[in-house]
Formats: C-alpha cells, sequence, structure tokens
C-alpha cells in the first residue's frame, strides 16, 4: 500500500529571508530524533497528572500564581543589625532559582497553558513583501503575516501595495535561493526519513514514505515531529499524507489543517469539495472551467472522459485520474549523489567486437578523468548499449578493490564483449560507475632498493571473477557463534579474515549435517563402535570426546535445550571423522539421540 506525504511550506520564500536574518540551528545540526527511534505510546492510560494544566499533582498553588518574587531586600532592612545574614550567605540566598514547578511545553501535554503570544510585528517589525518583474510589472510574490493582515497578497501590483501601505520593506524575490533551500531539505530528507523524496513545485516536498512510518512511531508522530523540526528551522507548514501524490498535495494546501492523514482508496470522497485549483491544473484549464460553472472537483466525477478533455485539456483529466488513484503518478526522486556517466553517440551503427572494444576505449578513458577529478575509484560499472531497433544490452563488472586504472577496466570490459548482441547495429553506449568509493594518493615508504610489498592480487582476483561467477571467489572467515555450521562466513577474495579458534575443527565441513543410521555406541559418553553413511558401513577403531555444544537459546526457543556431543573417531580404512548426537543421554528434553556426519578431517 502506497502512501505518499506532501510537505506544504506557504511562506518559504519570506521565511527563508527572515531565517537568513535571525540566524538559527543549521540544518545539519537539526534533527527530527534519531533515524530508528521506537515507537512511543502517546497514549498510557490513566495518569494522575492532568492532562489540559501540565502541572504536576499538589501545585495548584504554583498555578495560580500565590508564589511571587517578594521583596527580599526589604525585609532584610527591616531585621536587627544582629540578625541579618553575611554578605556571603545574603548573596546566595538573594539568588533568584528557577521555579520547580513550571508548565511543560506543549508537545509534552501542555498544550492549554497560556502563554504570551509574540505578536508578529515582533518578529518582523516593518511589513515586508517580495516582488520579481513580469513584463513591464512588479508582482508581489510573497507577504509576510503582518502585510497579510495589512491588505497585501501575492499577485498584487507593486505599486499598488506601496500606495496601500507607506511603510513597506520592498525586497527582490530570490526563486533560485528558494529552490537550493528545498533541494537541500530534500536531501536531509532522504539521508533521515525516506529514500525517496522530491521537490513539489516552489514550495513544498513530496516524502514517499511506503514502509519507513513505523520507524517514527507511526504517521501521526512522524508527522508532529516533522512539524516541530521545520519550527525550529523558523518555518511554517501543513502535511498531509494519502495514498496518491495528487490527493496528498490537494489535503496539504487545501485542507485547513497542520496534519491531515487520509486512508488509501479514501481519496475520491475527500477530494469531492475541494476547489479545481487543488487539481494542479494550468492557468487556461481553471479559465475554461470557471465559464462552464465547474469550480469543485466533485463536478467533474459525472462528467465523460471525452468532453471533459475537449473543454479543460487531456491534461485535466490525467491530474483528477492521478488524484483518484486511477492512473499512477510517478515521483522522480532526489539523487544524493550523481554517479559518474560518460556517453557516445556513434554517427553510424556499429555490429563488429573491434569497433565496439574501441568505443569501449574511448568511455573509459573519459570516465577515468572525470574519477580523477573527483578523487573516486570504480567499483561497479555498467555499459548499457542502444540498439537501432530501440532495445538495450547491458553489460556490468566488479571490482574487487577500487581502481581507476584505464587498461585493468579496458581488458575486463572486453572480456564481456562476446555478451553483447548488436543486433541490427548499435548507435549509442553509455558508460556508468554505479558504485564508487573514495581513492586518494597513498604514501609508499622507501624501501632503500628492496621491494618487500606483498604483490597486489586485486587485478587477478577482478580477471578470475570476468571468466567465473561473480561470487565464487571468496574466502571462509570465523564467526561468533557456538552452532559449528554458523561459525564460518564467506568474505570478499581480498577482506581479511578474522582469527580462528584454537579448539580443533575438520577441514571440510558439510553444509548441512547428514544422518547416520545403524549407529552402536555406548551411552552416553563414549563415542559410536560402527555406523553406516552414505550406504557404506564404517568401524572405528579409534575416538575422541565428547565435546559438548549447547544451542544458542537467543536466536531460537527451540534451541534451549538442544545439546551435541561431538566426537573425533578414525575408521578401520583410514578415515577420520567428525559426527555427533543430538541429547546428552540423560534428559529427554535435550534431543532424540540420533546421530549425524558434520565433517571430515584431512
Amino acid at each position: 500500500m502506497t502512501r505518499v506525504a506532501s510537505l506544504y511550506l506557504p511562506q518559504l520564500a519570506i521565511e527563508r529571508l527572515r531565517r537568513l536574518e535571525q540566524p538559527t540551528e543549521p540544518l545539519e545540526h537539526v534533527t527530527a530524533g534519531p533515524r530508528f527511534a521506537p515507537p512511543v505510546d502517546d497514549d498510557p492510560g490513566a495518569c494522575s497528572v492532568p492532562r489540559g494544566g501540565g502541572w504536576r499533582p499538589g501545585a495548584r498553588w504554583a498555578r495560580d500564581g500565590v508564589l511571587r518574587h517578594k521583596p527580599i531586600e526589604a525585609e532584610i532592612d527591616a531585621l536587627p543589625a544582629h540578625q541579618r545574614p553575611s554578605m556571603r550567605e545574603m548573596g546566595r540566598r538573594s539568588e533568584a532559582a528557577q521555579h520547580p514547578f513550571r508548565a511543560m511545553p506543549a508537545d509534552e501535554g501542555g498544550g492549554s497553558v497560556s502563554t504570551p503570544a509574540i505578536g508578529w510585528r515582533r518578529l518582523w517589525g516593518r511589513p515586508t513583501i517580495l516582488i520579481s518583474r513580469t513584463g513591464q510589472r512588479d508582482i508581489v510574490t510573497s507577504a509576510c503575516p503582518v502585510a497579510l493582515e495589512l491588505g497585501l497578497r501575492p499577485g498584487m501590483a507593486a505599486a499598488h501595495a506601496r500606495a496601500l501601505v507607506t511603510e513597506l520593506d520592498v525586497r527582490d524575490a530570490e526563486p533560485d535561493a528558494d529552490r537550493a533551500w528545498l533541494d537541500r531539505l530534500a536531501l536531509h530528507a532522504v539521508a533521515h526519513w525516506t529514500p525517496t523524496a522530491s521537490v513539489s513545485g516552489e514550495d513544498g516536498l513530496w516524502l514517499d514514505l511506503t514502509g519507513t512510518t513505523h520507524l517514527f512511531g507511526g504517521e501521526q508522530r512522524f508527522c508532529r515531529r516533522l512539524l516541530r523540526f521545520l519550527e525550529r528551522l523558523g518555518f511554517t507548514a501543513s502535511i498531509a499524507i494519502a495514498g496518491t501524490p495528487g490527493a496528498a498535495h490537494a489535503l496539504a494546501r487545501y485542507g485547513g489543517e497542520a496534519v491531515r492523514l487520509l486512508p488509501s482508496g479514501k481519496e475520491t470522497e475527500a477530494l469531492a469539495d475541494f476547489p479545481l485549483a487543488a487539481l494542479r491544473l494550468e492557468p487556461e484549464a481553471l479559465q475554461g472551467a470557471a465559464r462552464f460553472g465547474l469550480e469543485r472537483i466533485a463536478d467533474l466525477y459525472p462528467m465523460p472522459r471525452g468532453p471533459l478533455a475537449r473543454r479543460l485539456g487531456l491534461r485535466a483529466v490525467q491530474r483528477l485520474d492521478q488524484a483518484r488513484g486511477i492512473v499512477a503518478e510517478p515521483l522522480v526522486p532526489m539523487v544524493p549523489f550523481e554517479a559518474p556517466r560518460v556517453e557516445r553517440r556513434l554517427l553510424e551503427p556499429i555490429g563488429t567486437a573491434e569497433a565496439i572494444i574501441q568505443v569501449i576505449r574511448d568511455l573509459v578513458d573519459d570516465l577515468v578523468i572525470m574519477l580523477q577529478q573527483r578523487s573516486l575509484g570504480l567499483r561497479t560499472a555498467h555499459l548499457a548499449c542502444l540498439i537501432v531497433d530501440g532495445s538495450d544490452q547491458h553489460i556490468a563488472i566488479g571490482t574487487a578493490r577500487a581502481t581507476r586504472e584505464p587498461i585493468h577496466l579496458k581488458r575486463m570490459l572486453s572480456m564481456r564483449v562476446e555478451r553483447i548482441d548488436p543486433g541490427l547495429g548499435i548507435e549509442a553506449m553509455t558508460l556508468t560507475a554505479a558504485r564508487v568509493e573514495a581513492l586518494t594518493a597513498q604514501t609508499i615508504e622507501a624501501g632503500l632498493g628492496r621491494d618487500e610489498r606483498p604483490p597486489d592480487v586485486a587485478p587477478l582476483v577482478d580477471q578470475l571473477t570476468g571468466r567465473i561467477e561473480p561470487d565464487r571467489p571468496f574466502r571462509l572467515t570465523s564467526h561468533e557463534s557456538d552452532v559449528p555450521e554458523r561459525a564460518v562466513r564467506r568474505i570478499g577474495p581480498l577482506a581479511k579474515p578474522l582469527g580462528w579458534p584454537r579448539w580443533r575443527r575438520p577441514v571440510r565441513m558439510l553444509r548441512h549435517p547428514e544422518p547416520l543410521v545403524h549407529v552402536v555406541a555406548l551411552m552416553p559418553d563414549h563415542p559410536p563402535r560402527r555406523f553406516t553413511w552414505r550406504g557404506k558401513a564404517y568401524r572405528v577403531v579409534a575416538g575422541d570426546g565428547p565435546e559438548r555444544i549447547h544451542g544458542e537459546w537467543w536466536r531460537s526457543r527451540e534451541e534451549l535445550w538442544a545439546v551435541r556431543d561431538y566426537f573425533r573417531v578414525e575408521a578401520e580404512d583410514g578415515g577420520r571423522f567428525w559426527l555427533f548426537r543430538r541429547g546428552d543421554g540423560v534428559d529427554e528434553q535435550t534431543g532424540n539421540l540420533s546421530w549425524f556426519m558434520h565433517g571430515i578431517f584431512g
């Protein structure tokens, strides 16, 4: 189920200007809480603390203002000289301490506590408007709350605004700076709130919250935290969450609420009473709708699609269907990092291996220059070939270590040219560094004529990976686990393995323990005398053990009482095996006393 949030900043331009004049905390230092904060119960049930007042029990005398600042100095002067405290004590006692019974903040339950409202004039001083030139006229694009109270509105001529208000602070609008701030906020959203965020118009954002709000305690709690985050930055905002971007956009701007949550599938009913401007229609479409007497979105529901498209345009029909969820509306996400990318468009289509390799070499040379400028090294590269008939051919390479060595990259891409089917001919080729890492210069110690550095095997690993399966070259490393099959992990071929345990383990460990049959053993602490594995009978001549291993009860409830007794045995033919018995032979809960083969020694 898709959930999209629309964040609306109605006073973005004017509040950004005030934020520059009155610096607040930087965006990077203001957070909306931990990324994976556990859900917090906003309704813990009955509590002795009054919800409305925000005062602790028994503090009515503090709430009513009984305790006030008393004239301490006058009382001290009225005392006899021998009863007056010393200067040290008097200085200590006369210091005003913060009252212990303070009203809680509004977001912690003290919302009804009356606080002195700070007037807009105190924040802004003179009425302020932003103007931009449209043709030969200066038009008001944004106005502060003081100017709005005086009757100034966006879209008004600047000369008319100056005539209405004499003491008016007129400044030029900066749409590029506003867009840069929105881009910065979208990047912050991608890093902290959701992987998909995009700019919505000139005063808002779209956030794809599908599968992410549970990390913040739910949609309601996420919206409150987001609004408090913007309030600390100095911006007013409203947010709406719905099943479609169009519905969320309309609810955030025309819903009249700071937070609006709409269940998926209710978009048609929720948008019925909204004006047609909520559908993001073009001005020509709005003028045409006004001529035909169409004012609300509900007026468009019964109309056939053909006449509606002729009167308002196909764009209006598409916006209506997108808002109702009939037609999908994709979001163009904000990408935090632009991957290095080079392209070659050919004058004539090519189809031979020699020509393709030559173009690949040119692409690699261009990509290496771009990587050097950014001090990056390539880990994964994608080569896309556009065929004349419109189809695509793709190949990819990966490196074990970040590199920008052109000869090595050309050799790896040339090894996979045979996988490209040119068809009728290739007319364009694109090489993209999908995964990169920082690669800077390294200091090489002087060896005084001796080169004791180990050889770099990364190119060899890359060539082997290109000839066989990409995940085949690997190393084994130990992992913290008591269960043997979990104590070994695969790592990259160039990764450094961790230390191995001191106890002996077989050279070859089976992927899964295999059952043994016809086992003869003396219970409970002796190795088996004979057993059958894979249809072959073995007679044991020597054995050692047991080594008892308990199950990891913190991983699975079934392993709470699990016990394995491992034995090292040697058969008559010289084979040495590592096998175990489930259970300790005493308590039935520890296992059913079945035997399994788990490994083979050298």
